[in-house]
């Protein structure tokens, strides 16, 4: 299942949804990049900036492909 982003979802499920794909995928170097990119958007979800947030998550969901 991959996440469409351009549909309204706040930036917490966004998060929570990607945070799922990336426990179910298997070890390996796409995993450890989409990680990178998760970590980013839990960032930017702290400082408040949405916008940087879907695209770290976006980033995430596509590095796992």
């Amino acid at each position: 299942m991959t996440p469409d982003f351009n549909k309204p979802m706040s930036a917490h499920d966004a998060i929570q949804l990607v945070k799922a794909m990336w426990d179910n995928a298997p070890a390996g170097p796409k995993k450890d990049a989409s990680f990178l990119h998760y970590q980013a958007a839990e960032i930017a979800a702290r400082t408040m900036n949405d916008t940087q947030t879907y695209r770290q998550l976006e980033a995430a969901s596509q590095a796992l492909r």
